[in-house]
């Protein structure tokens, strides 16, 4: 039972550029404490300038250097068959300017697609409609209603992101949280199945 170690690879981690990548680091490890400190210090994988910014290290591999130490060490692997390992580097500055730019174009973009939809369904001669109804009145500008509508559209868009500015209103993710979530998903078997190269096998290999 001593030698019987339990090893889950995790999803996604993220390393140095210069780390040597662990099996602690991409693993949980659960096994007799000497045995379980041995394994974690087990390097898998150093880091090199042709990794770009993503590895993928598939389960087989760290199995074979947990065997290269004790041939006799019962290995369960539970959970994922690969680990993406992505490379961090620097961050670069931002650029006052470009941020600015970059908010700018996004303002106008999002004022723009806003009106061309009001203008799309009407929305002005709804609020004068409605504001005939109510009133009995006629207007050209039923502030009435459109200033109301103005900030209900804003208060809305706040609680359909679940953010305002850094901090989220509540524990729900919001509707685009879940799109970038899923996206992610995608984005990392598509790599797990590209960058491993345990995954496929060409008919020139040997």
């Amino acid at each position: 039972m001593e030698k019987t170690v339990y090893i889950r690879l995790r999803h996604r981690v993220q390393v140095r550029p210069d780390d040597c990548i662990t099996v602690s680091k991409i693993a949980q490890i659960v096994a007799e404490k000497e045995l379980r400190t041995r394994i974690s210090n087990l390097v898998v994988h150093r880091v090199q300038p042709s990794d770009k910014n993503i590895v993928v290290i598939d389960v087989m591999r760290v199995l074979a250097e947990v065997h290269k130490t004790d041939p006799d060490i019962d290995v369960q692997a539970v959970g994922p068959a690969q680990t993406i390992v992505e490379i961090v580097f620097q961050k670069k500055s931002y650029s006052p300017v470009l941020f600015a730019l970059v908010w700018i174009l996004l303002f106008v973009g999002a004022a723009l697609a806003i009106m061309n939809f009001h203008e799309d369904v009407s929305m002005q001669l709804v609020h004068k409609r409605l504001y005939t109804i109510i009133t009995g009145k006629t207007s050209e500008h039923p502030l009435l209603l459109q200033i109301p509508y103005s900030i209900g559209l804003g208060l809305g868009m706040i609680l359909f992101f679940n953010h305002l500015f850094k901090k989220r209103i509540n524990e729900e993710p919001s509707p685009l949280e879940v799109e970038m979530f899923n996206y992610q998903l995608d984005m990392d078997m598509y790599v797990s199945m590209k960058e491993n190269k345990e995954s496929m096998k060409k008919i020139d290999d040997h």
